[in-house]
């Protein structure tokens, strides 16, 4: 990549990063994706094949953009041909790829120097991944070890890094509340400021703010917290009452908080539930979700 090409890459990353091309455009408060975590017991049974998840998406659920899990595709993340019959696939039906979620590439956090770096370098095939896919970002995981303050520093120079190398592939770099340090709203945010970098960002999550086994965070105060930092957002679910609400979260006060910081992008479900099957829960929570909407409207 010569020196013109970089800089113009770079150029379209901030751009994504900045959340420019959903920000401010006419249309609906916001739009429902569908997070592959929604279908995961039926993943891994082999009842649905992940080339297969963009039509599900579709057709099953009219639901025209998903994110990825890299969990079932973990040893295609550097198979381009693999990639882009996803990518076809999701084409042919209308289907845009958001951003792929990250597990299990190691600690962005980690006190060993050497471990946090492999962690790293772990990510990178996956910025390319989300970049071939025609996603804005990867979903990264900000756990380690060490004290509230090396932890801190650990995550912001990491994902920093990650950031620079994603801005020439358009893909930012966000991270979820997602057990330990992460699930602290204030903690999370102070890493964004520290960070400083506009290809990083926050995925604000309804229901993972649980921080060890006895500590757990304010769920509104959490996400009111990273909402000024999301590039993308996710309407945990588990169950609901006769009226359709979910019992564990407010989403009328969730979001009105989201759509209160000028958020309008897509909101995913991830149903996690097992009160009703995983169609059944996915629909129950796009139909709130989308009443819900109507309601802010």
């Amino acid at each position: 990549m010569n020196r013109r090409n970089f800089l113009a890459g770079a150029a379209a990353g901030v751009a994504f990063a900045c959340g420019t091309p959903l920000v401010g455009r006419r249309g609906p408060l916001y739009r429902i994706s569908l997070a592959q975590w929604s279908l995961h017991r039926a993943l891994w049974a082999g009842e649905i094949d992940n080339v297969d998840f963009a039509r599900v998406a579709r057709e099953d659920y009219d639901i025209d953009a998903v994110e990825y899990v890299n969990s079932f595709f973990k040893d295609k993340a550097e198979d381009f041909g693999y990639l882009d019959e996803l990518k076809r696939r999701a084409d042919d039906h209308g289907v845009e790829t958001l951003l792929i979620m990250i597990d299990g590439e190691g600690h962005l956090a980690d006190a060993d120097d050497a471990a946090r770096r492999k962690a790293i370098e772990n990510h990178h095939r996956w910025i390319v991944a989300a970049s071939r896919l025609g996603g804005h970002s990867i979903r990264v995981n900000a756990r380690g070890d060490g004290s509230y303050e090396d932890q801190m520093a650990r995550a912001a120079d990491s994902l920093r890094e990650l950031a620079l190398f994603g801005a020439p592939y358009g893909i930012s770099v966000i991270v979820e509340n997602h057990g330990g340090l992460s699930s602290n709203g204030a903690w999370l945010a102070a890493v964004m400021r520290k960070a400083d970098h506009p290809g990083v960002g926050t995925l604000p999550d309804f229901g993972n703010f649980r921080i060890s086994k006895e500590e757990e965070y304010d769920r509104y105060k959490g996400v009111e917290e990273l909402m000024p930092f999301a590039k993308a957002v996710s309407a945990k679910s588990h169950e609901f009452d006769d009226a359709g609400n979910e019992v564990r979260t407010d989403y009328r006060r969730m979001m009105k908080i989201v759509v209160d910081a000028g958020y309008r992008g897509y909101v995913g479900i991830e149903y996690e539930g097992d009160q009703l099957s995983e169609p059944e829960g996915i629909r129950a929570t796009k139909t709130l979700l989308e009443r819900v909407r109507d309601e802010l409207a």
